[in-house]
């Protein structure tokens, strides 16, 4: 009798997921519409989307003409059911937004990193206090906010305390779920930054209506998030997207993270940065911080600038085409602060780049796109993964023991439209 009742609960969680899923990622949609593209009847949607009107968690929008008979009733998720908070641990700042269900920005607090490698409860005492002033400067009730989602550097053990490896930065097994868990009581997810990134270019950006997709990140660092028949690819334990990590010049120079010769060194930041002191005999590009020297080597119309610039897309050509030949995605979504600042001005000859280096026939069945969501898409990535919770559960109010967690499998759907 047990089992009958655990099986019948957990067929209407699912269902409740199928239908909550489908709304607010294609959503306003019609009961008839989500009839339509599910396999459940009319009745069932009608009577699981009345449950979920009366939990507050959808709610009508509005109503459009049917064919022949009354106008059909539009259901979105209900903007303020909740709130969702991300942050982005980027190699210069710590970055934190709150966002409504609807994915609006709300509220937004940042904090520099000074240090190369910066001391992980120093990182940890900047989310919680990010999260603190979000939600204050928002006005919500911390009880309304579903969860909180952080986007570091390196990969991220799928355990309760989300340990973080991250050798860039001098991390070895850094308990940060558990640092973060002392300090609120508001769910915490984890996950790599390159993947949250990709989580939100498929569902609201660039990446959207693709099966077969990689969205790489470049900023000081550079990592992939690679996406196979609409789910991402982790690996065995979650390393998968390492991209920055795959060596370029065999020899070469010095990476991050110990090694030689690494895509990272050549068309990070950092590294192009340090290409540039070097080549103009030790004098460093113009800036206080590394995003505005960035920015200055960019707009430089001297000589050496732009020999080295010509030779970095030269190499970000040719770790797409290694992208392209290794994994025959239908779009190459190029994004991160640099990665951005680099297409926005030279995104034809990366894409002639990488057809020098890759094969004919995949390069052919590709296209190299710009992210659409801007530098901000980490942290919005980061905030979705609390929200792919609550949909994988229907709703269902989250268990308060589980308080931390790594990224949950996410949904395959792309929403059609969203709101900016």
């Amino acid at each position: 009798m047990d089992a009958r009742r655990t099986t019948v609960r957990d067929m209407r969680r699912a269902n409740r997921s199928v239908l909550l899923t489908r709304i607010w990622l294609d959503g306003p949609l019609s009961r008839h519409e989500l009839g339509q593209s599910t396999a459940l009847s009319l009745a069932s949607v009608s009577n699981l989307v009345g449950e979920m009107i009366g939990e507050g968690i959808v709610e009508e929008a509005g109503s459009v003409e049917s064919d022949g008979g009354r106008p059909r009733v539009l259901l979105r998720v209900a903007p303020g059911y909740g709130y969702l908070v991300g942050a982005d641990v980027g190699e210069t700042r710590v970055q934190v937004e709150l966002f409504d269900l609807a994915m609006t920005a709300l509220a937004k607090a940042e904090y520099p990193i000074a240090a190369a490698e910066p001391d992980p409860h120093a990182v940890a005492t900047h989310l919680l206090h990010g999260l603190a002033a979000v939600v204050e400067q928002a006005g919500v009730d911390p009880a309304a906010v579903l969860g909180f989602g952080v986007a570091v550097s390196g990969t991220v053990e799928r355990t309760a305390d989300a340990v973080v490896h991250a050798q860039t930065l001098g991390w070895d097994g850094v308990p940060l779920g558990a640092m973060l868990r002392a300090g609120t009581d508001i769910p915490v997810h984890i996950d790599n930054g390159a993947k949250t990134l990709g989580q939100a270019e498929m569902w609201f950006g660039a990446g959207r209506g693709a099966r077969h997709a990689v969205i790489a990140l470049v900023g000081s660092g550079i990592g992939a998030s690679v996406v196979a028949d609409g789910v991402g690819y982790r690996g065995a334990h979650s390393s998968a997207g390492e991209w920055g990590h795959t060596t370029i010049v065999y020899g070469g120079r010095r990476c991050r993270c110990g090694n030689l010769g690494c895509l990272e060194a050549y068309v990070g930041a950092e590294g192009v940065l340090d290409r540039f002191r070097q080549a103009n005999r030790g004098r460093p590009a113009a800036g206080g911080d590394e995003e505005s020297a960035f920015g200055e080597l960019l707009r430089s119309s001297s000589r050496t600038a732009a020999k080295v610039l010509d030779e970095t897309v030269g190499y970000l050509g040719a770790g797409v085409a290694t992208l392209v030949n290794l994994f025959n995605p239908e779009r190459v979504v190029l994004g991160g602060w640099a990665g951005l600042a680099l297409g926005e001005r030279y995104l034809p000859q990366i894409r002639q780049a990488t057809a020098r280096h890759a094969l004919r026939q995949p390069y052919a069945q590709t296209s190299i796109e710009l992210c659409q969501l801007g530098p901000d898409a980490v942290a919005m990535g980061a905030a979705t993964l609390p929200m792919a919770r609550l949909l994988r559960e229907g709703g269902v109010p989250r268990d308060p023991v589980a308080r931390v967690t790594t990224t949950p499998p996410r949904p395959t759907r792309r929403p059609r439209s969203r709101a900016r």
